[in-house]
This record gives structure tokens, C-alpha cells and sequence, in this order.
């Protein structure tokens, strides 16, 4: 018989064991070895059919064993110590507290994330997103930074995968009950749960309870619209995790982005946490808590018009992008926003029109009839940035258009390269490792924090422990690769009769590769399978030979994707080499944390340039792990040639997919053959060249020397301080100096330039050589006369701009330096501009003019996408000197 209601049934803990109820739902546990082992010791059998989950731990454990938990000495002691410490954890000043800005830092900051990878006792994560989101976080409440996380709760989140007799993936989408989770829920004083309700048309609400989980000293704050409230259409919005049509997805993120900013501010009202004061956008998915935030300011107390308050929200908002292709971005049909934010819809008062203009691609090469919701993001942050160095550049082309005019290299994105947070992601063998050398607390510090200092001892552990330690990894791995490979051949139909090859799968002291990650076609899951038998000979050579494991999810909706899945698992099942290949269904957060320490080599090998970041590998450097990778994402910025390798690329260098299938086709065979040379001729011979003592000398020496110089640079701890000090304090700034009074004003000072600028215009250039040469070290006189229809000096910037010009004249290492108005205009209204040109490079030297709006609440010149050149310079090439 099916049970008409569900519920949870909590265990009450005996008083002495309480501190375990706060321990289990701070998910702190999930990178604290200490509690971790804590938790673990309360029931071993119970905590693994738990599947490392406290909170269905302690609700399952027998009355009986709490009992003589509750009489344990020893076990109460440590239960004391791990409580205090959590305490002074949550307490204590942290990095944040004693940073240099001060009271420049601002007092809270939202981060809103579509998915979030904490833990696999809370799957609400699909890939790399949802994982850099979690480190995001768990950096944050190592380092002390004011954060609050805000996302969906999703009843099914992303789905499980297995496998067919045939290898064809399957979805499972099990039901997660909330109660169940390491979740607490968000109440009004009363008891009653805290709801969030939009408007949906035809006069139908979207309410959405809201969910806390605490992720050590940051709450997640995930909103659930499976309430009793809503129609069940209603109820179904937060079901999956990218799941459904376009209308499904829209209701998703208005939810996230609308009904997450109206979250915190409940969540603030009700806790007493401090407002924040910049909004972090984490993807383009929550675009729309800029314009909840609009509404917030054009119904409040000190009402702004639509401009005025769109230059407020701006100034303390955050866009972080990851995507290196347009494919990738949410992008909506008009009408459908017009539907959910016309009359009727959300966002009441605020004028539609200007909403479908934030979203709209109106700009050359993109579709007018769509909103974007990148674009969206874009115009409504001030400051954006991509996830590495390359993206950056990827990511200042792509969407160059949205400010013409300006070459890529000028667009206002910068680049913060992701990071990983090292306590998640390191074994714990690793970390006793270093903690040997240095001591436990140096070792948490250097993995939470950063600097190099505690890295460089690494230099000084044995060659026979590095070699132990790593092959004592790669012995567990093989031992869960058995363990999983048996489990999925049972659900693919196969009896224990047939399974007893599983014995034998993979060899503890066989060179290792490790490939696991999502499945679109760009990141090629099956680029080791162009030659077949080549690669068979890689895995079965007698002296050298190889092993892979393989692991990854196809969107459900992608059937190009699970064809590739398909493709891997039967040359995997090939009774000749399954015992050196094997695909691991399920890819999660648990298989990671031991595949990534138990490999060799990580392979990655997408398309180039279409890795934002790729921070598997950096979790996998952290364990001592070795790259060979394309240089795309992360390698391309901290490959060095001595701590992995990089795959040659067969593109031009610009990258990006081939123009054509035959292109494509040619690309993969040239870069799957360079990737079978570097295993046969490098990788391989370095693995097994050991000598007397039967120690890999050279292998374990790029093992030290990937741990010395990434270590620091990997963490998710640098990552998070990086955004501290270079966006989100000036975004800090930004939000107290742009007051009500100067938003009104900046919105109508863009406004008055943005109406004179057709009637600004560069009239006449001219330079003089100082002294009568043009030698390095000389300058040359600089006068430029510039109308500026009703502008006045004070609301531009002259700039001359110089450097190095290439065969066709372009300035290739352009520096700009302003010029000084003289005087007052001539009488046809021409303004003086002077200055020198200090010709302070030799060679082909070239130099132009440019107009640019001034302001000194602007983050970047480019901030309007208004500039006015010579009418002969074309992409500053005016002047060239010889």
C-alpha cells in the first residue's frame, strides 16, 4: 500500500550527544577531516549505507548506541573538542576581519548561483558551475568573508545515471525530501514557514518557501516552490535542475534572481544579518535580481525613476561569466518576457519596454527578437569578469558588440581565474603529507588561505614518501573502481557469475589516467578513441602500459552526447582491454574526491578555446597529479613545462570549433594523434624510468614541483580574495558613493551625453616634433581641436593613444594618455586639446586620437560605448611613425 503523506520522523538525541545535531548540520563536516571522522566513529556500518551523510546518519543510528555514546568518556571528550573548535571557527576573526581595506570591504555581499556543489549529502549540482559555487562559498567562510548564498532547491536535482546492457545512459531522478537533508527552514516569529510570492499571469502566484543550509560560516539560503500554496504546475518549477522548456527555465530563474533578492532581504529581517551591499550574479541565470532590485528602489521611500535606479543597482553588482560560446547562454523569445512582465506579471511599475531593452541583442550580429540573459547581466553589473585569463580574452570578443567602437582588448571584462577549495578536494593522506612536514595548523592555512611559503616545504619531503603516498591513492582508486564497476554491471543486468574479471580491473602500479567531466561535444570524451588500436597498444604494452578511467553525464536532453557515452563503454567492455579502461557511471561529487587523488595524469582535451576554466585538473594538481591537457581554460595561463604537459593544438590559435565536419574531423585525428605521442614517447617512459631503489626520480620531482608552484595559485582561497580586493570592495565603494541624489545625477548626465554625442567629433590634428626629431626619448606637440556640440571639457577625456603598429598600421601595444584643454573654444565652438607624445618605443611607432565620455563614477571609460575617433582612423591607425 503507497502512503498517503510522507514525513521525517528526527531522532532525539541524549543530551550529552546534543553538539552532534550541530555538527551535522554545519556542513563544515563535509571539508573538516576531524568531524568528518567524528561523525563516522558514531556507527561505521551506518555511516557507509549513508553514503557519508550525517544527517541520515544520526537518523538511523540504533537507541541502544547513541546510549553507550551518551557513557563514552573518550568519545564525549572528542565530541567536546570538535564542538569548541566548530565554535571558535564560526567566531573568531578571520582573514576578512583583519584585510587591509577595512572599512572600505563591504558588510555583506549576495552570490547567487543557479546550482551548488557543497556536498554529495546535498545534490544540487549538475558540473564544474556548481562546484566552483560550493568552493566559492566554502572559501569564503574559511577566509571570513561576509557572504550569502542564494539558490533553488531542487526536489529531484540533477539526475542519476547508469547504464544499459547496451552502455545507453539513463536518467533516475530520485526524490529528495527536504527533511532529510542538511536543511533547516526559515520561519516567521510565529513558526510559520517564511514564503516569497511572485506575480504570474492571469493572476496566478509563484510562492517558495525558503531552505537554510549553513555552510560553515555562510548560509545558503535555496528556495522550494513544492508548497502546499502553489497549483501544481506551480509546485513543479524547482523539480530539476535544468530541466524543462523555455517558459519552465524562465519561472526558475525569475524565481532565483526576483525571488532570491526578496530571500535575503527576508532572511535579513528575520536573522538580523547584515543587508548587502553588493550583488554577485554567478552565471547568467539569476540576471533578474537586478531588476527586483530596480523595483525595490522605484517603489521605495526615495522612489527613482527607471534610470536612476538602474545606475544604483549597477554600482554594486557583480557579473561572472562562463561561458565561451553563445550556444551556451539562456536566451528568451520577447514575447515570453512580455508575458511574465507585463500587466498582470511581475515587476509591477517598472516600464517594460526598458526591461526587454536590457535583454535585448541589439547590436550587430546578434538577434533583436531575443532576450539575453548574459547580456542582460552585463548591463546591469558594473563590473564583470571571466573565470580565467583566456576566457577573459574569449570573453571581451564575444560580446564586443555591446560596446562598439572599442577594440576586444578595451571591453569592460576582466579575468579571475577559478579556483578549488584544496580542504574539499585534498586526500587525506596528502594532507597528513604536508601536515608531517610543517604541522596541522601551517597545513590548513596553506590550503585554506594560501601564500607560498608553507607550499615551498613540500620541496623538502623524501622521494619514497611522495612515491607511497601516491601509490597508496592510486591503490584505493583501483579498489573503488572495482567496488563501482561491479555495481554497474549488476544494474546493467549482469549476475555474479559473470563478474569475476572485476577482480582484475586496473593494476595498482600501472601508470593511471584519470578523464571525468560533463559530456558536450566540445570537451571530446572520445578523442582517445580516434585510433583504436593504437590506443589498445598504449593500454596493453608489456614494459609501459596504461590505464583509464572515465567518467561523465550527457545532458538528458543531449542524445549526441549519450551516442558518445555509448561510444566509450563498448570499447570499454571489449573483454580485450577492460581491464585497463572502465567507465564509471554516475559521475558525482564522491567519485571525484577519489578519483582526482587516485590518478597519475589528468587528461583534458576539449576544443580550444571553449574551457572557461576546467578546474578538475586543479583538483587533481592538488593531489599530486599531473596534467596533460590542451592548453585551454587554466593550463593555457600555468602550464610551465615542467608540471605536465600540453597537447598541441591543430587551430590557427584563434581556436574555437572548426568551419566545417571535414575541418573538424581533420583537427581531431592531428590532435588524438599528438596525444597518443605524448603518452607513448613522454608520459609513459617518465612514469616507469625508476632507478636502483625502484622510485620514478624524475616523475615524483614534477609531482614537487606541480604541488610547490600551483598549489598557491589553485585555491579557491586566492580565487575569493581576488574578488575582495578587485571587485566586489570597489563595488563596495561604488554602492555607498552612488546615493539616491547621484544615481538621479549620473542618469542624467549619460543621458545628456548620450544625446550630444552624434555632434562630437575630432576636427583637426596636429604634431609637432620637439626639437626637430623623432628619436627615442623625444616627444612630439600634441594639438587637437575637438567640437563637443553641448558637452563641455569637464564631461570627456581627449586621450592620445601610441604604441607599436604592425604591417597594416594597427597599434599593437597600445597605452593612452589624456590631453589638457587649453583655453576656451574657438568661434566655431572648437575645443583645444593639448599635450605631449612620448615616443618612448622604437621601431614602427604609430599614434591616434580619441574621444571618450568622463566621469568620475564610471568603473571604465567603455562604460557607454561611446568613443569618437579621426574620420581617417580606422581601429587606430592614424600617425604612423617610421
Amino acid at each position: 500500500m503507497k502512503a498517503i503523506r510522507r514525513f521525517t520522523v528526527r531522532t532525539v538525541l541524549p543530551e550529552p550527544l546534543r553538539p552532534l545535531g550541530e555538527l551535522a548540520q554545519n556542513l563544515r563536516w563535509s571539508w573538516h577531516q576531524e568531524t568528518r571522522e567524528l561523525l563516522q566513529s558514531v556507527d561505521p556500518g551506518g555511516w557507509r549505507a549513508a553514503g557519508g551523510d550525517p544527517v541520515r546518519l544520526l537518523g538511523s543510528v540504533p537507541a541502544q548506541r547513541l546510549a553507550a555514546l551518551a557513557e563514552d568518556r573518550r568519545f564525549l571528550r572528542r565530541l567536546t573538542a570538535a564542538a569548541e573548535d566548530l565554535s571558535d571557527y564560526l567566531t573568531n576573526p578571520r582573514w576578512y576581519q583583519s584585510a587591509s581595506q577595512g572599512s572600505e570591504l563591504p558588510s555583506a555581499i549576495a552570490y547567487f548561483s543557479p546550482e551548488f556543489g557543497i556536498t554529495a549529502a546535498l545534490p544540487q549540482y549538475s558540473g564544474g558551475l556548481g562546484i566552483l559555487a560550493g568552493d566559492h562559498l566554502k572559501a569564503a567562510s574559511d577566509l571570513g568573508v561576509p557572504l550569502i548564498g542564494v539558490g533553488l532547491l531542487y526536489r529531484h536535482g540533477y539526475f542519476r545515471q547508469s547504464l544499459s546492457r547496451e552502455g545507453w545512459q539513463q536518467e533516475h531522478y530520485p526524490v529528495l525530501d527536504p527533511n532529510e537533508l542538511p536543511l533547516t527552514p526559515l520561519c516567521e516569529p510565529g513558526g510559520s514557514p517564511a514564503l516569497v510570492t511572485l506575480a504570474l499571469p492571469g493572476g496566478r502566484s509563484l510562492r517558495a518557501r525558503i531552505w537554510t543550509a549553513q555552510v560553515g560560516r555562510v548560509p545558503l539560503l535555496l528556495l522550494d516552490s513544492d508548497v502546499e500554496e502553489n497549483n501544481a504546475s506551480e509546485r513543479e518549477v524547482t523539480d530539476r535542475l535544468y530541466g524543462g522548456g523555455s517558459e519552465h527555465r524562465l519561472l526558475q530563474e525569475m524565481l532565483l534572481g526576483i525571488g532570491g533578492v526578496r530571500a535575503v532581504r527576508t532572511y535579513c529581517r528575520l536573522t538580523g544579518h547584515p543587508e548587502p551591499e553588493v550583488f554577485h550574479t554567478n552565471e547568467g541565470h539569476a540576471g533578474f535580481l537586478g531588476l527586483e532590485r530596480i523595483r525595490e528602489l522605484h517603489d521605495g521611500p526615495d522612489a527613482l525613476e527607471f534610470d536612476a535606479a538602474l545606475e544604483a543597482v549597477r554600482a554594486g553588482t557583480v557579473f561572472t561569466t562562463h561561458t565561451p560560446v553563445p550556444a551556451g547562454i539562456d536566451r528568451f523569445a520577447l514575447e515570453l518576457i512580455g508575458r511574465h512582465f507585463g500587466d498582470g506579471g511581475e515587476l509591477p511599475g517598472v516600464d517594460l519596454d526598458r526591461v526587454l531593452e536590457l535583454g535585448r541583442e541589439n547590436y550587430p550580429g546578434g538577434d533583436p527578437g531575443v532576450f539575453n540573459m548574459a547580456v542582460m547581466g552585463l548591463r546591469l553589473a558594473q563590473r564583470a569578469n571571466g573565470v580565467s585569463t583566456l576566457h577573459g580574452a574569449v570573453s571581451r570578443q564575444m560580446f564586443a558588440g555591446l560596446w562598439p567602437g572599442f577594440d576586444p582588448e578595451e571591453v569592460p571584462i576582466r579575468s579571475i581565474t577559478n579556483g578549488v577549495h584544496a580542504p574539499t578536494w585534498v586526500a587525506p593522506e596528502v594532507f597528513r603529507l604536508g601536515a608531517h612536514q610543517v604541522g596541522v595548523q601551517r597545513t590548513e592555512d596553506a590550503l585554506a588561505v594560501g601564500g607560498s611559503h608553507s607550499w615551498e616545504s613540500v620541496a623538502n619531503i623524501p622521494d619514497a614518501a611522495i612515491w607511497e603516498v601516491r601509490r597508496n591513492l592510486r591503490e584505493q582508486l583501483v579498489e573503488e573502481v572495482r567496488a563501482r564497476l561491479r555495481a554497474s554491471w549488476r544494474q546493467r543486468g549482469a549476475g555474479d557469475i559473470e563478474l569475476g574479471w572485476t577482480d582484475e580491473v586496473l593494476d595498482p602500479d600501472v601508470l593511471t589516467i584519470g578523464f571525468a567531466r560533463r559530456v558536450p561535444s566540445y570537451k571530446r570524451l572520445t578523442l582517445m578513441l580516434r585510433d583504436k588500436e593504437r590506443l589498445t597498444r598504449l593500454l596493453l604494452h608489456p614494459q609501459r602500459p596504461v590505464q583509464i578511467v572515465v567518467a561523465g553525464k550527457a545532458h538528458p536532453a543531449d542524445d549526441s552526447g549519450k551516442r558518445l557515452v555509448q561510444e566509450l563503454v563498448r570499447f570499454a567492455d571489449d573483454p580485450r582491454v577492460r581491464h585497463r579502461i572502465v567507465f564509471l557511471p554516475d559521475y558525482g561529487m564522491a567519485m571525484a574526491q577519489r578519483l582526482y587523488p587516485g590518478c597519475d595524469v589528468w587528461l583534458n582535451n576539449p576544443l580550444r578555446p571553449l574551457e572557461a576554466c576546467g578546474t578538475s585538473g586543479m583538483k587533481a594538481a592538488l593531489n599530486g597529479c599531473l596534467n596533460l591537457s590542451v592548453l585551454d581554460g587554466w593550463w593555457d595561463e600555468w602550464f610551465d613545462g615542467n608540471n605536465g604537459w600540453a597537447i598541441p593544438t591543430a587551430d590557427d590559435g584563434s581556436g574555437g570549433p572548426a568551419s566545417n565536419e571535414e575541418d573538424g574531423a581533420r583537427r581531431d585525428d592531428i590532435e588524438a594523434a599528438a596525444l597518443y605521442d605524448l603518452i607513448e614517447t613522454q608520459v609513459a617512459p617518465r612514469f616507469y624510468d625508476t632507478d636502483g631503489t625502484g622510485l620514478p626520480r624524475r616523475w615524483i620531482e614534477m609531482v614537487r614541483h606541480t604541488l610547490v608552484t600551483l598549489g598557491p595559485k589553485v585555491l579557491a582561497g586566492r580565487m575569493v580574495r581576488d574578488y575582495v580586493s578587485e571587485l566586489y570592495a570597489p563595488a563596495a565603494r561604488a554602492h555607498r558613493t552612488v546615493t539616491a541624489e547621484a544615481a538621479r545625477d549620473l542618469s542624467a548626465w549619460k543621458a545628456r551625453v548620450r544625446e550630444q554625442w552624434s555632434r562630437v567629433a575630432i576636427d583637426h590634428v596636429e604634431a609637432g616634433s620637439a626639437g626637430g626629431t623623432v628619436e627615442l626619448g623625444s616627444a612630439l606637440a600634441l594639438r587637437v581641436r575637438v567640437a563637443l556640440g553641448g558637452l563641455d571639457p569637464a564631461d570627456v577625456d581627449v586621450q592620445v593613444v601610441s604604441g607599436r603598429v604592425d604591417d597594416s598600421d594597427r597599434i599593437t601595444d597600445a597605452s593612452a594618455v589624456s590631453l589638457k584643454p587649453g583655453g576656451r573654444p574657438d568661434l566655431d565652438g572648437r575645443w583645444l586639446f593639448e599635450g605631449p607624445l612620448e615616443l618612448d618605443r622604437s621601431g614602427p611607432f604609430g599614434y591616434t586620437v580619441r574621444v571618450l565620455p568622463a566621469h568620475p563614477l564610471l568603473a571604465s571609460a567603455a562604460e557607454l560605448g561611446l568613443i569618437a575617433v579621426p574620420a581617417e582612423a580606422e581601429g587606430m591607425t592614424a600617425g604612423v611613425l617610421r
